[in-house]
């Protein structure tokens, strides 16, 4: 397992390693002696998994202070474009994104600290992405950013989205608590 970093503070990818014989694949998404190596305590609250379809937009989620949390989202079948928005006023990356494509066999993860909002382009059918968080979902705490408010390129003239996200706030109306 290795830790990339990314140019933004804290954002980090994991590079798992993967084995692969004639029976399929075997991946290790997580091993807590690595962040911990790092000064990383990770107490994972919540883990849950969305199945998507080509097209699908999640996003831009995070949750505001004192529930605010950090997430690994990790690629288990399919293809994304992940990204990740720094929310952090005083952070020399605020405003930046961080755009990642991944394919489930690369074995990758997605590190992602409090202060930044997440989403992704599911770019194949089918698509499963797992994500583990420190803190619970907090409904007074749920909040968006608009996919399409910051800048980003969804490289897509038909995206899917649910009825919450398209009602999130644009980037340049936001007030970060961060």
């Amino acid at each position: 397992m290795e830790l990339i970093k990314t140019g933004f503070e804290g954002l980090l990818v994991v590079k798992h390693n993967v084995f692969e014989d004639e029976r399929g694949l075997f991946v290790k998404t997580y091993n807590n002696q690595i962040f911990e190596k790092l000064g990383i305590d990770l107490k994972i609250n919540e883990r849950y998994y969305s199945i998507s379809n080509k097209n699908v937009i999640r996003g831009m989620h995070f949750q505001t202070p004192p529930a605010d949390h950090i997430k690994l989202v990790t690629l288990i079948s399919g293809r994304i474009l992940d990204v990740v928005l720094d929310l952090r006023q005083n952070s020399k990356t605020f405003g930046k994104f961080f755009s990642l494509e991944i394919d489930g066999p690369q074995g990758k993860t997605i590190y992602i600290p409090k202060g930044f909002a997440h989403g992704f382009k599911a770019m194949e059918n089918n698509t499963i992405v797992e994500y583990n968080q420190t803190i619970g979902y907090a409904p007074e705490n749920d909040a968006g950013i608009h996919f399409n408010s910051f800048g980003f390129d969804w490289q897509t003239s038909n995206p899917i989205l649910s009825a919450r996200d398209l009602e999130f706030i644009n980037f340049h109306k936001f007030k970060s608590p961060f």
